[in-house]
This record gives C-alpha cells, sequence and structure tokens, in this order.
C-alpha cells in the first residue's frame, strides 16, 4: 500500500501529469487549489459505490472497509508528498521519476490485489470489472484509466484547459501501470499467493 501511494504522489510530482486513476481529482485540485489527497478520498468512496454497482448480488459488505483504509491511504499520499523534496523541470530526470513512479503503482496495486487483502478502491473497482467481465486484471486497468483520462480532459476542458491535470506521464502511465501489473502477476502471483498460503486455501475450497 506504501509502495502504491509513493508511486500515485511521485507521478504528480513530475510535472507531467498525474496518474491516470487519479488524474480528475489532480485536474480539480490545479483548478481550485482543494488537497488532491481529499479529492482523492471523493473519487475513491466513488469507486467503492460503483464496486457494489458492478458486481450486484456478489457484492459483499467488506466493500465498506475500502473507506476507512482510504482515509489512511490518503493521508499517507498527502504526507509524502509534504516531505518529498523533488522538484519538477528537468525532463529527463523527470522521466525517470515517472518510470519508478509507473513501477511502484503497478507493484503496490498488483501485490495488495494478489493477497486478497481490503484493496485500495481504486484496485478495487478494477478487480471488480476483471472479475466481472472474465478480462486479465491488467487489461481492466488499461480500460478504467482511459475512462478516467478522458474524464479529466472533460473537466479541464469545462474550466478552461483540457490538459490542466494531464500531461505525458499521465498517457505513458496509463499504459504503463497496467502491462506492470500484468508483467508482475505473470512472474510472481502464483508465487506469491502460494507463499501466502491462498492458493492452498483455495484448492481445499
Amino acid at each position: 500500500m506504501v509502495l502504491l501511494a509513493m508511486g500515485i504522489t511521485m507521478n504528480s510530482l513530475t510535472g507531467l501529469g498525474a496518474s491516470a486513476i487519479v488524474s480528475v481529482p489532480f485536474t480539480v485540485s490545479e483548478a481550485t487549489g482543494l488537497s488532491f489527497g481529499d479529492l482523492t478520498l471523493i473519487v475513491y468512496i466513488l469507486f467503492v459505490g460503483a464496486e457494489f454497482v458492478i458486481m450486484g448480488k456478489k457484492s459483499s459488505w467488506t466493500y465498506l472497509l475500502q473507506i476507512p483504509l482510504s482515509i489512511v491511504f490518503t493521508r499517507i499520499m498527502n504526507l509524502i508528498k509534504a516531505v518529498l523534496p523533488y522538484e519538477s523541470g528537468n525532463l529527463p530526470v523527470d522521466l525517470l521519476v515517472l518510470v519508478i513512479a509507473i513501477i511502484l503503482t503497478g507493484v503496490g496495486a498488483a501485490m495488495t490485489v494478489d493477497m486478497a487483502l481490503i484493496p485500495n478502491p481504486g484496485d478495487g473497482i478494477v478487480a471488480s470489472i476483471s472479475a466481472r467481465s472474465g478480462r486479465e486484471l491488467g487489461l481492466c486497468k488499461n480500460i478504467l484509466d482511459l475512462c478516467c483520462v478522458c474524464c479529466s480532459l472533460i473537466i479541464g476542458a469545462v474550466m478552461g484547459n483540457p490538459l490542466m491535470g494531464v500531461g505525458l506521464g499521465t498517457f505513458i502511465s496509463m499504459i504503463g501501470v497496467g502491462r506492470v501489473i500484468a508483467v508482475f502477476n505473470a512472474l510472481a502471483r502464483t508465487g506469491l499467493r502460494r507463499m501466502a498460503g491462498l492458493e492452498t486455501a483455495e484448492q481445499k475450497a
């Protein structure tokens, strides 16, 4: 979870646009000056509601546990943003930080979902879409990211600048995070779940 928070926050600090999944609250934050973490919390609560709609009768009350988790998670994001001394402006360095951010985000998201713990709502909604559609988790992540970026462009356009919270880094992360999840799961998911006893438990069930 900390890796995920670091990845999302570092992405926003590059000056190349926020990570796609949080591009909507980042765009609103840039336009209004409101807290990025607080706006992200609002979006995460909406994601939890969407999970109930997507899963229908297969929904679980445990989805609601994502809300207190989101409160802690977004406070960690605010803390990381406050303590990281990074200043954007050097494109090669910004791109390097972006790559690190994408890797951290993808690995953090994959590990959280794979361990069957309470997920971050951004990952929980992806897992719900994947479970309902039968599609691979990384692909569902790419699709949701695309939807978020489109919403950010629309919100930015209404506020006078379509690219207010969207940049090169947003589009790179939109593709990159989903692919990192897919590669990580292909290489490590089975082994991690076996080490955690999750594969054995599922087989016995």
